[in-house]
């Protein structure tokens, strides 16, 4: 593979980069380098000094010009690294190849627990990939995608690993292509998976068939408690749909709705639900569109 190649003769380069000494401390447990454009030869000289570190439980790596490289190089040390449990990443550049690098890192790593991999041009096939580690990996509690390109096609794959993942409790995936059709895959999985608590669809172009499905998967799911479904195209519909469930539901706490198209009759069945239901304690539903009913 080409990473095989390439890391060696970067690494020759980059062992006494300035920011590998920063891991030469015994007691430093949390490190933020957002921000520094440490850029790959930054993080593969950290990488090297994370393959031996035993401290550091939380990094900071996010807009850091990261890419391929760096990115390969943290995942070799993840394979090794015992004690790190939160790594961030976020607005780099670890694209797809990247992405499959730390995938096969997360099905052997035993520490992490949260991973942020926002804004990180991340498409279906470093969901995939994605999926598969997450079949495997039993610590992660934390994955954040939020603004990347992941498609239906990737959605699907990432349901399939969620009904049989025990441990992934909170799920970013705002901002991403969904759709319907990757709504309602994630409606599947959130009828048999028993972990997920936090769920983030903001902005993934939901309309009604993919509310629908959600309201169906919110009858019978029994571990959810906050969904986030802001800026979609729910509507009327789908909004009637959710209603319906949350007739039933006894676990969802906290449910957003902002700025989806919906109207009258869904907030009339909002109302109608939230006089039955006794879970939910937070509803955002701002910039709906009432209209007076006519004398």
């Amino acid at each position: 593979m080409r990473f095989a190649q390439e890391l060696p003769a970067v690494l020759a380069l980059e062992t006494s980069h300035p920011v590998r000494f920063i891991l030469a401390s015994s007691t430093l447990t949390t490190l933020n380098l957002a921000g520094n454009s440490i850029g790959d030869n930054g993080t593969v000289a950290l990488s090297e000094a994370l393959k031996t570190n035993s401290t550091l439980t939380i990094l900071h790596l996010d807009s850091n010009s990261i890419g391929f490289n760096g990115t390969v190089a943290l995942s070799e040390a993840l394979k090794t690294n015992s004690t790190l449990t939160t790594l961030n990443l976020a607005g780099n550049s670890t694209g797809d190849n990247g992405t499959v690098a730390l995938s096969e890192a997360l099905k052997t790593n035993s520490t992490l627990t949260t991973l942020s991999l926002a804004d990180n041009l991340i498409e279906d096939s470093g969901a995939v990939a994605l999926s598969a580690a997450l079949k495997t990996n039993t610590t992660l509690i934390t994955l954040d995608l939020l603004y990347n390109s992941i498609g239906p096609n990737g959605t699907v794959a990432l349901s399939e690993a969620f009904k049989t993942n025990s441990t992934l409790t909170t799920l970013n995936l705002a901002g991403n292509s969904i759709g319907d059709n990757g709504a309602i895959a994630l409606s599947e999985a959130l009828k048999t998976n028993s972990t997920l608590t936090t769920l983030n669809l903001n902005n993934i172009s939901i309309g009604p068939n993919g509310s629908a499905a959600l309201s169906e998967a919110l009858k019978t799911n029994s571990t959810l408690t906050t969904l986030h479904l802001d800026s979609n195209s729910i509507g009327d519909n789908g909004t009637v749909a959710l209603s319906e469930a949350l007739k039933t539901n006894s676990t969802l706490t906290s449910l957003h709705l902002d700025s989806n198209s919906i109207g009258f009759n869904g907030t009339v069945a909002l109302s109608e639900a939230l006089k039955t239901n006794v879970t939910v304690t937070i509803m955002g539903v701002s910039h709906i569109r009432l209209m007076a009913t006519p004398r």
